[in-house]
């Protein structure tokens, strides 16, 4: 479904016709662009924006499936760029990402949202309190949008750092640790990285072709060249995320590891203790599994203290082993 459309004229909002060639058309005579916003389009919903604005219909099949890594495509008539808007659930400790496709090209936005994370209306309502940076065109869209969905990413670093650190407290704790929930705990934090991890990786070379450095210097059409300067300060932005992502990767990997060691330390105690144990009761054991023996003519069998001698010995050997375990720390 169309949720927003507008004609935009030197960085000022005007409500456009309803017919989309005609708000094209306007927006070209006279120097500004038309913005359509659209949300979860259904196939026939978006054939008519398809065949006003001339869009690519690869780029198409790719917008309306949706599911697609972020990248940037360049059409004949348009630029198409994919963005992983990403949402940080506190109630469950969870990350879902959603999706965004922006359409560019001359005269005209189009705008695709799949999910809820996504920052377009918000995108909007600032821009148009910011008339000087919506004056500068289409590209200003392209570029709030990018800004506010890496922007995001940050808040979501920050909360995924504050959820491992208390991760981390539960396992160094003295009995957190060895919870049986622990490890399914570090490995669903291990996942909601790599979702994270999925938006943010491959949006990198993208923003680095947008802001027209290194061996993509050659720019990218439809995209305004002052604007490159902007573009280069959210791929600085996403740089410092994908950094604050393999920290996180890295320090959950470790505290897995931590985490399985102190199991594995825990489970060799237990064994010396239960060694231990069944040692000092074997003792008793033998020597009254030989006294139980139906033999006749045995040491010590008609002697009248034999009975406390044998149960003093017994005594005296368990008090002999406990000391010897405790003292080797098996106790």
């Amino acid at each position: 479904m169309i949720v927003d459309c507008a004609i935009y004229r030197d960085g000022h909002r005007s409500e456009g016709p309803e017919d989309l060639s005609d708000a094209l058309d306007e927006a070209r005579a006279a120097g500004g662009f038309v913005w359509i916003g659209l949300h979860e389009p259904s196939e026939r919903e978006f054939d008519l924006v398809t065949q006003e604005f001339g869009l690519h219909p690869l780029a198409v099949e790719d917008a309306l499936k949706a599911h697609q890594r972020p990248k940037l495509e360049v059409y004949d008539d348009s630029l198409f760029l994919v963005l992983k808007p990403v949402v940080y659930e506190p109630e469950s400790d969870r990350v879902s990402t959603g999706e965004v496709m922006i359409f560019l090209g001359e005269g005209f936005v189009v705008t695709v949202r799949h999910g809820e994370g996504s920052p377009l209306k918000a995108v909007r309502q600032r821009l148009e309190q910011e008339p000087e940076l919506l004056g500068k065109g289409s590209t200003a869209v392209l570029y709030a949008v990018s800004d506010a969905v890496v922007d995001h990413y940050l808040d979501v670093a920050t909360e995924l750092q504050t959820d491992l650190e208390e991760l981390e407290t539960e396992v160094f704790s003295p009995d957190g640790g060895g919870s049986r929930h622990t490890a399914s705990r570090i490995y669903t934090f291990k996942r909601q990285i790599l979702e994270f991890r999925r938006a943010t990786g491959p949006l990198a070379l993208p923003l680095t072709r947008l802001a027209a450095v290194g061996q993509f210097g050659s720019g990218v059409p439809f995209v305004n060249e002052k604007a490159r300067p902007f573009f280069r300060d959210v791929n600085d932005h996403l740089t410092r995320v994908n950094e604050s992502v393999e920290g996180l990767d890295r320090l959950v990997s470790d505290i897995l590891s931590a985490h399985l060691a102190q199991m594995s330390v825990r489970q060799n105690d237990d064994m010396r203790k239960i060694s231990a144990w069944a040692a000092m009761a074997a003792i008793p054991t033998m020597i009254a599994g030989i006294y139980g023996m139906n033999f006749e003519h045995m040491p010590e069998l008609h002697w009248v203290w034999a009975y406390p001698a044998v149960i003093a010995l017994m005594a005296a050997l368990e008090v002999l082993l406990y000391r010897l375990f405790k003292s080797r720390g098996w106790l």
